[in-house]
């Protein structure tokens, strides 16, 4: 393992959520650290607050002292700090091969899956913490609960995020895992189902002999990697959801406005009622997923549990961003059909007598190329859908391709095109009423818009007085 206390590592978009952590962690084992982005943000401030030193704007001086370098996905080669590393013989690491050092020696568990890993992260991150164990986490993204997104525990757990998006989840090599789900998506890197089946396959196989693999019976695509690991596993093999055949089965499920909880039974064994305060069915089935990964991991299942029912969720995912004239913003990162589905459903379930309203922002071309009569679909179920023009994330534009496209598919009047942010802004604050909710929705910057919309439905009706 690396002695970090004779690294002086330097992070090429230090910004990101996932890069950001990364950067805390490597500080407190005893690393000199520093950073670059291009943009200010909530992220590089807090890392200053910490004594790490981040600089706007990419120079090929940033890296003068540095004998490691640290490159965010998003930066792409020819980046000038990059360049200049090469230059200079300067070893180069992704995010994730800097992650999987940091995990090396540690009871570690890698959290995967198409949908809801964020979240299943942040509840088996917070559960173990009630349950007193301390463990070590990078996340990508910040947790209610303690404000953050990174640690350094005194614990010999350390709880990881696996983004599958450019295959760097293999690098991991973990203790134990867990697999929510498993479809196709980031289809600028994986062509067809079969190869994200295939990479999720090959996540699978990196676990630890005599670790764990946690995964969802309930899921077609898990169920089609279960059917791969049978009989040839050197660790074990554990299930949850609604199936009999579920380890960890879930069933006496009750939605009642904000809170959730169902039963819980381990192997026919009842464990008890699985309470939370965050709303959503899918919830429930993130919740039992890190729970049986703490069960794994030692800790005892009533106090888990408890831990449970004290998470209080994570930023952008149905984050409630507050309530102006009655009408309540919620943003949320779902930029998936099927993220957006559950999304919406879940608004449902909150809404009474109020409609749902969406503002979409479509995250790259290709995604939106691939999907756009999946997103159709999943959008109808809103009562109104506004349409912002796609967030290319470094993509360059596919002619005719852009939002309007999923409008043409959508029923007449439940949808409109509107590229211009500060028109929709004008748009829904005039449009909702009382008892609606507003979902900002997707990966890019429409997550920007909430308070904004607060705000001008409060002088809107300051106007009308």
């Amino acid at each position: 393992m690396r002695d970090w206390k004779s690294v002086r590592a330097h992070f090429v978009g230090i910004g990101g959520a996932g890069m950001s952590g990364i950067a805390r962690i490597m500080s407190k084992r005893g690393a000199i650290v520093s950073g670059s982005d291009l943009h200010e943000s909530s992220a590089t401030s807090s890392l200053r607050e910490v004594g790490i030193p981040v600089s706007i704007g990419h120079f090929s001086e940033n890296i003068a002292e540095c004998n490691l370098i640290i490159r965010s996905a998003a930066i792409p080669e020819s980046n000038i700090e990059i360049q200049e590393g090469i230059k200079r013989g300067i070893s180069i690491l992704s995010r994730a091969s800097a992650l999987a050092e940091l995990i090396l020696g540690k009871r570690s568990v890698a959290v995967a899956g198409t949908h809801g890993k964020t979240t299943t992260t942040s509840m088996l991150t917070v559960a173990l913490q009630h349950c007193g164990l301390d463990p070590s986490f990078a996340i990508g993204a910040t947790m209610k609960n303690s404000a953050t997104n990174a640690h350094q525990g005194s614990g010999d757990i350390f709880v990881v995020e696996a983004d599958e998006s450019d295959g760097s989840l293999v690098l991991y090599k973990p203790f134990g895992a867990i697999i929510t789900n498993i479809e196709l998506d980031h289809v600028d890197n994986f062509d067809s189902l079969h190869s994200v089946d295939d990479i999720f396959e090959r996540f699978a196989n990196t676990v630890a002999p005599g670790g764990f693999l946690v995964l969802c019976i309930d899921d077609p695509g898990v169920c089609r990697l279960i059917e791969k690991l049978k009989g040839c596993a050197e660790f074990t093999l554990l299930t949850y959801g609604s199936e009999a055949s579920a380890d960890y089965r879930i069933d006496r499920v009750v939605i009642d406005g904000q809170k959730v909880s169902a039963r819980i039974t381990q192997k026919g064994r009842v464990l008890g009622i699985l309470e939370l305060a965050v709303p959503g069915r899918h919830n429930l089935w993130n919740a039992v997923a890190a729970l049986a990964a703490g069960i794994e991991l030692g800790a005892n299942p009533a106090e888990m549990l408890a831990g449970l029912a004290q998470f209080s969720g994570a930023r952008r995912r149905f984050e409630v961003k507050g309530v102006a004239q009655g009408v309540t913003v919620i943003d949320d990162y779902g930029h998936h059909p099927t993220e957006i589905a559950v999304t919406i459903a879940t608004a449902r379930t909150l809404v009474e007598a109020g409609r749902v309203l969406v503002i979409f922002q479509p995250h790259r071309y290709t995604r939106t190329k691939v999907f756009v009569n999946e997103f159709a679909t999943a959008l109808s179920q809103a009562d109104h859908t506004f349409l912002l023009e796609i967030y290319p994330a470094g993509e360059k534009p596919i002619p005719g391709v852009d939002s309007s496209l999923i409008q043409t598919r959508m029923p007449l009047n439940k949808a409109e095109y509107e590229p211009s942010m500060i028109s929709i802004i004008d748009k829904v604050a005039s449009f909702a009423r009382a008892g609606d909710i507003i979902i900002t929705m997707g990966a890019g910057d429409v997550t920007n818009l909430g308070k904004i919309i607060l705000n001008t439905i409060e002088e809107k009706s300051m106007d009308r007085e």
